[in-house]
């Protein structure tokens, strides 16, 4: 890739009088030798497979394998229609979305790890949602995922993307910047305005430790890719309405690596910490895996991506 930072990224877009996503498609075409249709088309599919995983989750309650989590998708989903949300219709179905497809996750069902498994609601919930509300076709939102990667490419090249390394922030907070700064760009904002949102939502979630109940991909996690999904709309509007993250969006990046560094093992995904270790979360484990802690990590919901 001919960018490594964010600010190459606006250099690059600049120059070329190009956006972000077809800076990266360019990219892409580049790295694999393979044809823009074929590169296109790949990503388009991945769109697909974000739509059903929507579908799926907000039309059918989805369990998940442990029993533990499922059907809050269709609880928020038939409360939008029931009830006045606080957050407005819009931002409310983002949420359902996301909720959506991490369910599907926890149930073992098929989804697009953006960039993780564990966070693989939030971009499909902001993507979708959005889609219906402005009325896009497919080809605008693939150029957006797009747009997404190269934000995404940035972050795992300077800082993490999984929680095992860097904690949720690291997961959870990596998906909610992609999606705010790809969000931005699909309303018509700059490269520039992008990368902003990128900054602003990131630190947001500086310090957001991974604390998996039993070590599954359940709780807390499909809750905050709900949570990441409002999150990535909102920085998105404070972007396009002028809001700069007056320390600049790559700074932000290195500022996730120096906390995830940092932060102790029990915070990073080894369930040895944080909500994993209260009175209740012990008791999910114990039941989880019976009296001799015997761990039966077969049985669980670590959701598989494409």
């Amino acid at each position: 890739m001919k960018f490594s930072t964010l600010k190459d990224i606006i250099a690059c877009c600049e120059k070329d009088q190009v956006t972000i996503g077809q800076l990266m498609l360019q990219e892409q075409i580049k790295e694999t030798g393979k044809s823009r249709e074929e590169t296109f088309k790949q990503m388009a599919d991945y769109y697909g497979i974000m739509k059903e995983a929507v579908h799926r989750g907000i039309h059918e309650p989805v369990p998940s394998k442990s029993g533990l989590t499922g059907g809050d998708a269709v609880r928020v989903h038939e409360y939008l229609s029931t009830g006045v949300p606080a957050l407005g219709t819009d931002a409310c179905t983002a949420l359902a979305y996301a909720l959506s497809v991490s369910e599907v996750n926890a149930s073992m069902g098929r989804i697009v790890a953006t960039p993780t498994a564990g966070s693989c609601g939030i971009i499909p919930g902001v993507f979708v949602s959005a889609q219906q509300r402005f009325g896009w076709d497919d080809e605008h939102l693939v150029m957006g995922l797009f747009s997404a990667g190269a934000i995404g490419y940035v972050i795992a090249n300077n800082s993490f993307i999984s929680g095992a390394e860097g904690g949720c922030q690291a997961e959870v907070g990596s998906a909610i910047g992609m999606a705010a700064g790809a969000l931005t760009e699909l309303r018509g904002g700059t490269p520039e305005q992008a990368v902003h949102a990128v900054g602003l939502a990131l630190k947001n979630s500086l310090g957001l430790i991974c604390d998996p109940v039993g070590g599954l991909v359940e709780i807390p996690c499909i809750v905050r890719n709900g949570f990441g999904a409002v999150t990535a709309l909102a920085a998105s509007d404070m972007a396009l309405a002028g809001v700069r993250s007056v320390i600049p969006s790559d700074e932000v990046i290195d500022v996730m690596l120096e906390v995830g560094t940092a932060m102790p093992a029990k915070h990073r995904e080894t369930a040895k910490g944080g909500l994993a270790q209260t009175p209740t979360g012990k008791k999910i484990l114990k039941d989880l895996y019976g009296k001799e802690g015997k761990k039966l990590r077969e049985k669980g919901a670590k959701g598989k991506g494409e």
